[in-house]
């Protein structure tokens, strides 16, 4: 029997994010896009709300969500500012890999720091001659007597110029690929650590991302995550979680290009009627809301499966590459809605196609996804 239907919690927390969006992000989205200062006073209204590390279950101080709850969360933080957003969601991202691999000690020393102390946290897994292909990850840990030490170059890692520490992967065997990953716990503050500062980039300014350089880092043996080796599979683990959240941002900004150009389009007169009731115009509407809606259902299949203990890898891809290039495409299309004055600042529309174009590219690129696709198509999946 299938139910479309979110359940009265569900609804709760999809209404508390929206409020929270329209009221708190809205208002200075603008501000933040044109200073690329960093979002601090709406990241500490997020942690008091429970906004911020929404997938720390309880006993660590957290409000234990399942990934469908932080989907309805991302969709709409991201219809009033993807930046902004992603610098809310980040700390989810950090906090996987302490949820699938960590031992109880390493849960509680780092998990409450996010959620009672307010901390921030950086997922560190992106090189600058590795993005896709994780398994050709660069950084190594080394053996020594008392654990390891780190070297190598992290770049592209959001969080990183405000985290308070960071989940790093490395290779402790180089000359093994994927089964020679390891994940590693590692404090800002900690010798040899030396952070960047933020990255210039086309949207997404509310969001900081930089460079991490380790250089003879020591990690004390509890620092790391899970088994030697276990490194690659833990990642895919967590992109099984983390790609739907993700895929559910895309569909929020496509919603707020979709508002906004429905709008202009009624507002607008061309020719003496407005500019909706061309055929055109309408018709372009009308495929926005269709594809929307696509994404929004194959998001919410991927998350219900991986909160039910199900397989997802390729729902997931489903839902990170569906709604990635619709995302693009939709606010292209709201420009072109617009006509001149889309590609001005005085709209939001422009900013909302700048801010699109990352979801092609992170949490694996749409062509990855499309590779993962056809993988699991081929193995009968």
């Amino acid at each position: 029997m299938l139910d479309f239907m979110l359940s009265a919690e569900q609804e709760m927390i999809r209404e508390m994010a929206r409020k929270f969006a329209r009221k708190e992000i809205l208002p200075a989205a603008e501000h933040y896009d044109r200073s690329e200062e960093y979002p601090w006073p709406i990241i500490k209204k997020a942690q008091q709300l429970g906004l911020l590390s929404s997938n720390v279950p309880e006993e660590y101080g957290g409000p234990g969500l399942g990934v469908l709850e932080e989907c309805l969360i991302n969709e709409e933080l991201a219809w009033a500012c993807s930046g902004v957003q992603t610098a809310i969601m980040l700390n989810n991202l950090a906090a996987w890999p302490l949820l699938l691999a960590g031992t109880e000690a390493q849960k509680r020393r780092y998990l409450p720091r996010l959620t009672e102390r307010g901390q921030l946290a950086a997922y560190a897994l992106t090189e600058p001659a590795a993005g896709s292909d994780v398994a050709g990850i660069q950084a190594t840990a080394v053996r020594v007597a008392d654990g390891y030490a780190l070297n190598g170059v992290k770049t592209w890692i959001t969080n990183a110029p405000v985290a308070s520490f960071f989940v790093i992967f490395a290779k402790t065997d180089p000359t093994a690929r994927h089964r020679g990953l390891s994940v590693f716990l590692v404090e800002r503050d900690w010798p040899g650590v030396t952070c960047s500062k933020s990255i210039p980039k086309m949207g997404q300014h509310a969001a900081w991302t930089g460079e991490i350089v380790l250089e003879d880092v020591h990690v004390p043996m509890e620092a790391r995550l899970g088994d030697e080796g276990e490194g690659f599979l833990i990642a895919m683990k967590v992109f099984d979680r983390s790609r739907p959240p993700v895929s559910a941002a895309a569909v929020g900004v496509a919603q707020r290009a979709l508002d906004e150009a429905l709008r202009y389009a009624q507002e607008r007169h061309a020719f003496g009627k407005p500019i909706i009731a061309n055929q055109a115009i309408s018709f372009m509407l009308a495929d926005m809301a269709m594809n929307i809606e696509a994404a929004r259902l194959l998001v919410w299949k991927a998350a219900w499966l991986v909160d039910h203990g199900q397989p997802n890898v390729k729902e997931a891809a489903f839902a990170k590459a569906f709604a990635a290039d619709m995302c693009m495409r939709i606010t292209t299309d709201a420009v072109q809605v617009f006509g001149g004055y889309g590609y001005g600042r005085e709209y939001p529309v422009e900013k909302l196609m700048r801010d699109a174009k990352i979801y092609q590219i992170y949490e694996g690129t749409s062509q990855i996804q499309r590779a993962i696709i056809a993988r699991e198509l081929s193995r009968g999946s």
